[in-house]
């Protein structure tokens, strides 16, 4: 059983109300096997079970007969039910985005992660947005660039794979922080998954936030500059503004380590030193020294500026700047930021030394055991190198994975890469060059294709890389190529564009059409941003789901979205035609949407006695009922058994008249909201 809180409430409906009502368990089918999909939503299905429970405001409601938790509006549900449907939540945004590899839902997984971890998704957007602005609209114009935002939410869901696979790392992760290994204690085991969870989470998903400070030195490359002292470079001075700590900072961090520092870089070294300096051999006051260095003078680093240090930098300003301040951060989120730190070129290039040819110099690629966090963030950053969008003008001329399978099965890792069949003509143009090596006797370095000679040759260099990075005893791996026609249908790419566009902003005016039709102009945006924020994940990523939809549902109506001027004419509302047409695809979206998250077709909160109630209320009948829609998760208006789309398009045909204006009604009001936000218009296309 993987959502115990929804099966509590399905009994006590089922003990006062004398039918089994709801919650029903959501369905659960397609974790059983093996691949990274199935694998990651095992985990945070089965292995995550309980995740965020208060046992306190539990014993709280059922003293005072008062849900804490929050649905459509608070105190609708129990706390602990709340935890699980976001869990559910997590699990299903995960799986869209494994589908697709889309941007748009890379962001819903990052948006569910930063609400159940920290809440408040508002306050992070725009470190967030930061990274994924940059690489859409800036990156093109830099000679090497890949997508670095749905890299990450790969790297998350890969990682939450191994974890879920691999016995080994997790008793190495259980270990490093204290938790019995005993795999039948089941205790343990969720304490161990929750915490995973969190830090992993954290590492994955922010360890490239800093990109961006790094590739600003790229665009000298565009004139056909070289990195070095002869040309310009870049360099960042007055760096104490983020690494130097207040006396806050010193008072808090000397009393969790017994020791005074001066800066997060210090923090950083302490931390490294006593992780990694007696088995690679370094002092604390080198390892500082190279910190301390990486932003000031690149012109010690080949003139590579290392996106990880601003990375680890900036998520740890985040966290300060929260209302909890610097107790925010604490010993196992400072792992986090090392891992991060470490990941780039810290640990192989100044620490392992990991290019070097001399075996003295060379050092021990990291074991699992040593540090779990940087293990699995470099093992799993390496090898997600598929489904990369390729941005930059020579990136777009190299050969890149298209997709990979991968079987985490009898605790080891296969990967099979596959290559675009289209670019066969990139292959045979690279082998002759490869062959004309092999016959001249394999003198000096081969060719390369990248990434396809790194993985397909039989120099293995992709493979033998990643073994010098990291221990993999621990999980053999074994990687293999291949070659198929690209499907990039799943990306759901559509004309409507803005770079601009932030889908909070667009579903905070999603939310507020229904409430505000003909006075949107007076309200303001921190209001409608209070009123969606007060929702429940699951209603907030409903209205994100929508903003999400809403290009599709233009293209279909041949108009699209844009914050730019363009020489087409302005549609200011939709005809009764159009909207007609909207609805039903909306009242389709809303249907799975209901689906995915274990709603049922019934009327029981319409039709149970209120004569006994599990819980106190306020509220009138009709706001009661609303209440016992959200505890039996039942919906008159939603089906049952995956319909077809015909199927739903006949159920939306069926529903009375104001039920079906529910889908179109709010849709010229939104025009109004989204105007307050983006500055977006929409354009209808040449007839």
């Amino acid at each position: 059983m993987g959502y115990t809180a929804i099966e509590k409430m399905r009994q006590l409906n089922r003990n006062f109300y004398g039918i089994d009502a709801g919650p029903m368990p959501p369905d659960l089918g397609g974790i059983e096997g093996y691949d990274m999909k199935a694998s990651a939503l095992r985990f945070l299905h089965q292995r995550c079970e309980d995740l965020f429970f208060s046992e306190t405001i539990t014993a709280e409601e059922e003293s005072t007969h008062v849900f804490q938790g929050e649905s459509l509006k608070a105190g609708q549900i129990p706390y602990n039910m709340q935890r699980d449907l976001d869990r559910l939540c997590l699990a299903r945004e995960l799986s869209n985005f494994i589908d697709s590899g889309s941007a748009d839902d890379a962001y819903t997984v990052y948006y569910c992660y930063i609400e159940m971890v920290f809440g408040g998704f508002g306050k992070s957007k725009k470190m967030i947005e930061l990274l994924s602005e940059f690489e859409s609209n800036g990156s093109s114009l830099l000679m090497k660039h890949r997508d670095h935002y749905s890299h990450s939410v790969y790297v998350f869901a890969l990682g939450l794979a191994i974890y879920e696979t691999n016995e080994k790392f997790r008793a190495s992760f259980k270990r490093f922080y204290g938790i019995s290994t005993d795999e039948t204690d089941r205790e343990a085991d969720k304490i161990a998954a929750h915490k995973f969870l969190r830090l992993w989470g954290m590492t994955a998903l922010f360890h490239d936030i800093g990109y961006p400070f790094e590739q600003v030195i790229s665009y000298f490359e565009v004139a056909g500059l070289k990195r070095g002292a002869e040309n310009p470079y870049l360099t960042y001075v007055n760096m104490s503004s983020m690494v130097c700590f207040s006396d806050e900072e010193k008072a808090y961090f000397r009393k969790l380590f017994g020791k005074t520092f001066e800066s997060l870089e210090e923090l950083f070294a302490f931390i490294l030193t006593r992780y990694l300096g007696e088995s690679y051999g370094f002092s604390e006051g080198r390892i500082y020294d190279v910190i301390h260095r990486k932003p000031l003078k690149p012109d010690d680093f080949a003139f590579h500026i290392d996106h990880a240090y601003f990375s680890a930098v900036r998520l740890y300003r985040q966290m300060v700047n929260t209302p909890l301040g610097v107790s925010a951060v604490s010993k196992e989120y400072l792992d986090c930021l090392t891992a991060i730190l470490l990941h780039n070129s810290l640990f192989k290039l100044a620490i392992a030394f990991y290019k070097s040819k001399d075996p003295e110099v060379r050092k021990q690629p990291l074991p699992m055991e040593t540090f779990p966090l940087a293990f699995l963030l470099f093992l799993c950053d390496e090898l997600q190198c598929w489904d990369r969008t390729a941005y930059g003008r020579n990136s777009r001329h190299e050969m890149h994975p298209l997709s990979a399978e991968i079987d985490l099965s009898g605790s080891a890792l296969s990967v099979k890469y596959f290559f675009d069949l289209c670019e066969q003509e990139k292959i045979d143009d690279f082998l002759p060059s490869y062959q004309l090596w092999e016959r001249n006797g394999e003198v000096g370095d081969p060719p390369r294709l990248k990434e396809y000679s790194d993985m397909a040759m039989k120099e293995q260099r992709f493979v033998r890389e990643i073994r010098r990075i990291v221990d993999t005893s621990g999980i053999p791996l074994t990687v293999s190529t291949g070659l198929k026609q690209a499907d990039r249908r799943s990306k759901r790419v559509y004309l409507s564009s803005s770079s601009f566009l932030h889908l909070y902003d667009f579903a905070v005016a999603l939310n507020g059409r229904y409430a505000y039709q003909g006075c949107e102009k007076g309200i303001p945006t921190k209001q409608l941003e209070a009123e969606f924020e007060s929702l429940s994940l699951e209603y907030q990523l409903s209205n994100i789901e929508q903003a999400k939809s809403f290009a599709r549902y233009l293209n279909e109506l041949d108009c699209f979205y844009t914050d730019k001027p363009v020489d087409y004419d302005m549609l200011t509302a939709f005809t009764g035609e159009q909207v007609q047409k909207i609805a039903p695809m909306e009242h389709e979206r809303w249907v799975r949407e209901k689906e995915a998250m274990g709603w049922r077709k019934g009327d029981a909160y319409r039709t149970v006695s209120l004569s006994r109630l599990p819980f106190r209320s306020e509220e009138d009948e009709a706001g009661i009922r609303r209440t016992l829609r959200e505890q039996f998760r039942v919906h008159e208006l939603t089906m049952d058994g995956n319909p077809t789309t015909e199927e739903i398009k006949a159920h939306y045909e069926s529903l009375v008249a104001s039920e079906q204006e529910k889908d179109f009604r709010p849709f010229n009001s939104m025009l109004e909201l989204v105007k307050k936000f983006d500055g977006l218009r929409i354009y209808q296309l040449p007839k």
